[in-house]
């Protein structure tokens, strides 16, 4: 059986990479792929603590598009108000280089304060406002992912398993700050340099709107909303933090509370005026097949995990190999091709080293920037390549090299660091 589930996840896999060859949807091909993985796992299990099982893996499966949802609806508010232009009047470069700078900057350190799957989101909303055509933008939505990963991995919230680790007490927030920083920052510094010799010329802009509906919205709504959602959207975390409560919550309570400001703000215009700038305009305009992908792509995976094939491969990795620095690198590897959260579950359960120990650092840089070097192995990726709708294998002979260099620069820079430094 679990041979024939390993079979099935990567014929699905490599039909989800040949996406323009084969002329189906990458979401169908996902969907189709988990359930169908599952119903094989339940039909040779027979068990009802299997379907217990799948339903456990939905919950938090669905706690992840929730947020995915939350978070995008909030983006799409912001948009629909113009409030993003109140960062891109203020980027006048049209310099593809230096805009690229700007660009993955912002990404790394909103990253580190918000997450990278919400950073990757936010960050595709602006650049759509700043770069026109489309290889270009493809180009600048690749190093989001490298960049927002990055970022997100030197901060105990900024990605999904380093707050794993942080909670499950291998490692702490100023400890993980203070050791990841410069080994991300390299990750992104060295793929933004090598672009940064590659790149020529100025990016081709996108001409504004002048639609009536755009016309309506005055400065001072502009600006209420998107001061307000950017302030809930940093607020997420925090409410984590206080509340222990999970981020999908969080997003949600904040999508609540801009909804009411939206609907206060709007109160007194005729119901056509303000439709444009309504919850229900915004999620229609929300791509939903993206949302699909992800829960089909999460399936197939978390079928793995209950299959044991993922915590196979990790005591196979400590059996075969035995040094944990190449571990630690190959978990960042495999991340780029299966979900991270339940290889470093799995990692976790397997060793009991002291808190803040070498191990557990690198294991946090590694699962959280190792995704970056395909597509589909971040959930920044996966939302990226929805709302742009980039081709697997385009982010593969385009970006997964950039990303790769980077990765292995950046584990480099942290072992020479503890090893030289001890810092």
């Amino acid at each position: 059986m679990q041979i024939a589930l390993l079979i099935l996840f990567i014929f699905g896999y490599i039909l989800i990479t040949l996406e323009s060859v084969a002329k189906i949807n990458k979401s169908a091909i996902a969907l189709l792929t988990g359930i169908v993985c599952w119903t094989i796992l339940v039909l040779n299990q027979n068990s009802d603590d299997t379907v217990t099982e799948l339903s456990h893996h939905l919950a938090s499966i669905s706690e992840i598009l929730f947020f995915l949802l939350g978070a995008m609806t909030i983006v799409e508010l912001i948009d629909a108000h113009e409030g993003f232009e109140v960062i891109t009047t203020r980027i006048t470069t049209t310099s593809k280089v230096k805009l690229l700078w700007i660009i993955c900057v912002l990404a790394f350190f909103l990253s580190a304060l918000l997450d990278n799957l919400t950073t990757a989101i936010v960050m595709i909303a602006l650049l759509r406002k700043l770069i026109e055509n489309k290889n270009d933008k493809w180009l600048f939505a690749g190093m989001i992912i490298i960049a927002a990963n990055a970022g997100g991995a030197w901060s105990p919230i900024g990605d999904v398993t380093t707050t794993m680790l942080w909670i499950g007490g291998q490692i702490s927030s100023l400890n993980i700050i203070q050791k990841l920083f410069i080994p991300s920052l390299v990750c992104v510094l060295v793929p933004l340099s090598i672009l940064s010799f590659r790149l020529k010329g100025s990016v081709e802009t996108p001409v504004k709107s002048n639609s009536p509906s755009a016309s309506l919205n005055s400065e001072t709504e502009r600006n209420i909303v998107f001061i307000s959602g950017l302030l809930i959207l940093l607020f997420v975390p925090v409410f984590k933090t206080l509340t222990g409560i999970p981020p999908y919550m969080g997003i949600l309570l904040g999508l609540s509370l801009l909804w009411i400001i939206t609907e206060f703000i709007h109160f007194s215009k005729m119901d056509e005026e303000k439709e444009h700038y309504s919850v229900v305009k915004a999620l229609q305009r929300i791509d939903v097949p993206s949302i699909l992908f992800f829960l089909g792509i999460l399936l197939a995976i978390s079928t793995l995990e209950s299959a044991h094939i993922l915590s196979q491969i990790a005591s196979q990795l400590d059996i075969r190999i035995g040094n944990h620095t190449i571990i630690g690198l190959l978990i960042g590897l495999l991340s780029a091709v299966v979900d991270n959260v339940p290889l470093v579950a799995a990692t976790m359960g397997m060793y009991h080293y002291p808190m803040n120990h070498f191990f557990w650092e690198f294991v946090a840089y590694c699962a959280g920037t190792g995704g970056s070097i395909l597509i589909i192995g971040s959930a920044a990726g996966v939302a990226v390549m929805g709302m742009e709708k980039i081709e697997f294998m385009w982010y593969f002979k385009k970006i997964s090299w950039l990303a790769l260099l980077g990765y292995f620069a950046g584990a480099a820079t942290y072992i020479l660091q503890e090893h030289l430094f001890h810092i």
